[in-house]
């Protein structure tokens, strides 16, 4: 990528390095990665195709929207949706604090720093145009590596509301990027079903 800084780039591979311990593989574009690796790397694509010339700032925290998730497990938290709901809240505020410890050492300065962790937890995602993209990137790439996984494990009318809670939170732009996703066609028809 052209024009990116130094100090991005070495940024970058420690983030991708620090993901690709995760024990989770996903087969995605045809070969199997680690899940937090594969996300943070296609996050970083749909920002591209979100904003036209998007800061470093903001592809670090689309990086880093799922840094070392493997180590905070879904089990540790009741089922339903408050327990959902604490562990996702739980996981933004891991990710902004080691996402903080990983870029201090590459020269970004505290409000860079700042930067990067209010888009990595969403903060004020109803007004705040780097954490809506950092969501809509994260909704694009759950559509594109684990919705045809995801769809084999819940109920079909529980998967329907998945899907449109999930666009819910998404921004026009990032729908109308969701039917460019390749697909496969039990996951397309969930998609379409979900968006009518």
């Amino acid at each position: 990528m052209c024009g990116l800084s130094d100090r991005y780039t070495e940024a970058s591979a420690a983030i991708d390095a620090a993901n690709s311990a995760d024990p989770t593989s996903v087969v995605v574009r045809g070969s199997a990665q680690p899940l937090a690796f594969v996300h943070g790397r296609i996050a970083v694509e749909w920002v591209h195709h979100l904003q036209r010339a998007p800061s470093e700032l903001l592809l670090l925290a689309a990086r880093a929207h799922h840094l070392r998730r493997w180590e905070l497990p879904r089990s540790e938290y009741p089922e339903g949706k408050a327990g959902y709901l604490r562990w996702k809240r739980d996981q933004r505020q891991r990710h902004a604090r080691d996402i903080a410890e990983l870029l201090a050492p590459f020269g970004y300065s505290a409000d860079e720093i700042a930067s990067v962790q209010r888009w990595v937890r969403r903060d004020d995602l109803a007004t705040d145009a780097g954490s809506q993209t950092v969501e809509d990137a994260a909704c694009l790439v759950f559509i594109e590596t684990q919705l045809a996984d995801v769809a084999t494990k819940l109920e079909h009318d529980h998967l329907i509301e998945v899907i449109r809670k999930t666009a819910r939170k998404m921004s026009a732009d990032a729908l109308a990027l969701a039917a460019r996703i390749p697909l496969e066609d039990h996951a397309r028809a969930l998609l379409l079903e979900a968006l009518a």
